[in-house]
């Protein structure tokens, strides 16, 4: 029996045979499809859509890196020494306080803590550094027309990274990203962008790519649109004095959303070390140390953060780098 992997490679390889001779998507039905809703819905111009996807390249390598197995889930201990190390920290000490004018003037605005928005531009992009070197118009052609497993959501990206392209006045062949897409200083998928990327600058021009103002404001617009409380806190840590129910806990994807209150939790036997409402929701995290484990509750900061990611380890490599960035820039 074909492993599911497999069976996902020979289906973009069926898939690309068929709809996809050419290294270009000038012919491409669903290319062409595609082309018909955006001139038909969004008053496109027709040649101009078809030079653009006759100059977009299908790219096997993001086929590759996408139906490549994800690797294990590193353990808690060795997944934060990616993101908690001193190169980070000093690179996002800079950032602080180059863009310093900027990132108080978001905060004021917004109620997102300035570290927050440095710690989430780190974790993404190394404060900018790494943005991506494929071309946005190859990443999502080559996942919408080529990879069927998740064509209608790629379809859907492509359609947004063209109707912002016109609306910015932007050229469509020429901005860079991920693999998958993600664009800018924040990592911004196209609709992302769309619904929460800002022009902070004033300049009429919303630009995540080269302006580390607009991609502040973004970054903080993003998580004010997502139900950051100000002033509130991120985490507890806690104390496991009993047997929770694993179905408590956070696993992968599941259980982000806090489902229990703190003080349910206490009944449970998973107690807050500091004083915390005890009617507070939260969501329980259990992270595997070199010996033994570490326990927090997530409120409801902690879960505006995951809707950046939809993981809690990396949600706390971002709370965690950013009271490293705060504790820096208080010295």
């Amino acid at each position: 029996m074909l492993s599911r992997l497999k069976i996902v490679l020979v289906l973009c390889c069926l898939w690309s045979t068929l709809s996809c001779a050419a290294e270009d998507y000038g012919a491409n039905p669903a290319a062409l499809a595609l082309v018909d809703e955006l001139v038909r819905e969004q008053g496109f111009d027709r040649e101009e859509l078809l030079q653009v996807f006759a100059s977009a390249r299908r790219q096997p390598s993001i086929l590759e890196a996408i139906a490549r197995p994800a690797e294990k889930t590193k353990p808690w201990y060795e997944y934060r020494e990616i993101f908690l190390n001193d190169k980070r920290l000093a690179q996002g000490l800079e950032f602080y306080a180059e863009h310093r004018k900027t990132l108080e003037r978001a905060e004021r605005e917004t109620g997102v803590p300035a570290e927050i928005i440095v710690s989430v531009i780190g974790v993404e992009t190394y404060y900018g550094r790494n943005t991506g070197s494929y071309r946005v118009i190859d990443a999502l052609s080559t996942l919408a027309f080529d990879y069927p497993p998740r064509s209608s959501f790629f379809t859907g990206e492509l359609k947004s990274y063209l109707v912002l392209t016109r609306q910015q006045g932007f050229d469509p062949l020429a901005l860079k990203g991920s693999y998958a897409g993600a664009m800018g200083y924040g990592q911004f998928m196209p609709s992302s962008f769309i619904s929460y990327a800002v022009d902070f600058d004033g300049d009429e021009v919303i630009d995540i790519w080269n302006n580390p103002v607009d991609a502040i404001g973004s970054v903080a617009n993003y998580f004010k649109r997502h139900g950051w409380r100000q002033g509130a806190a991120v985490v507890a840590a806690a104390n496991a004095r009993g047997e929770v129910p694993l179905k408590w806990f956070v696993q992968g994807r599941k259980n982000l959303k806090p489902e229990h209150t703190v003080a349910e939790f206490a009944e449970a036997g998973l107690v807050a070390a500091t004083p915390v409402d005890p009617e507070a929701m939260a969501s329980a995290m259990k992270f595997e140390l070199e010996e033994g484990y570490e326990y927090w509750l997530g409120l409801h900061n902690f879960y505006v953060i995951t809707r950046y990611n939809h993981s809690a380890m990396y949600a706390m490599c971002v709370y965690q780098l950013s009271q490293q960035i705060a504790a820096g820039m208080a010295r």
